[in-house]
């Protein structure tokens, strides 16, 4: 899907009040940034981020806030690719 924002997906299902966009990075990597409507500072205060900023981000969250929180289950690097796909065809 896409919006004034950019290309994005729904990272819960049934759960239209968040969404993960996606993009390409400088270096062509894959990029991503969060949009919750009930957060919406969380789209302010995070830059675009790489999958590896990501996973050293979610290891710092989950030994010093919640051992079992897997933030990283928002992210998927698949459903990411498929839609870059579709909009660079």
């Amino acid at each position: 899907m896409k919006d004034e924002r950019g290309l994005y997906y729904h990272p819960q299902a049934g759960n239209s009040q968040a969404r993960v966009y996606v993009r390409r990075g400088p270096d062509g990597e894959v990029e991503f940034r969060l949009w919750q409507a009930d957060h919406p500072e969380v789209w302010e205060r995070h830059p675009w981020l790489s999958l590896d900023v990501l996973h050293s981000a979610a290891r710092l969250y989950q030994t010093e806030r919640n051992r079992e929180a897997d933030p990283l289950r928002l992210y998927d690097l698949a459903v990411a690719r498929a839609l870059l796909r579709e909009s660079e065809a």
